[in-house]
């Protein structure tokens, strides 16, 4: 996972006293193309009962050796059409529109036909810093 170039000026700010950042709540996106860290590339899916999902502090892991994980699943509301083959997922600040924070490639894409419903098992959306 990547940090947005968004965030990474929210957190450098913040380490070093220029402005506090309080981390808003983080929904999870998801995109059929590689965000990018300016967010320019996000390709959410539009539509077929698509949204993001509102997560809390309680939904993850606290962070250990760099990384951090989803402690809870993260269940998306089942498509009821195509949205399209998603590659990448995002965290948001807010439900629609808002900022990126960050986003990651899935380890493998999926076809989300209507139908279907994306789930992150527990453990599997982790992300590291080094």
């Amino acid at each position: 996972m990547s940090f947005s170039d968004y965030l990474e000026i929210k957190v450098l700010d913040h380490v070093f006293g220029k402005a506090a950042y309080t981390m808003p709540t983080a929904y999870i996106g998801l995109s059929t193309a590689d965000p990018l860290d300016t967010g320019a590339g996000l390709a959410e899916p539009v539509g077929g009962a698509y949204a993001r999902v509102a997560t809390a502090a309680v939904d993850w892991n606290s962070a250990a050796a760099g990384a951090i994980s989803n402690a809870n699943a993260i269940t998306f509301t089942q498509a009821t059409a195509s949205w399209g083959t998603v590659t990448h997922f995002a965290v948001f600040d807010a439900a629609t529109g808002g900022n990126m924070l960050a986003s990651g490639l899935l380890t493998i894409s999926k076809a989300v036909g209507n139908g279907d419903t994306v789930k992150f098992d527990i453990g599997q959306l982790t992300a590291t810093l080094d």
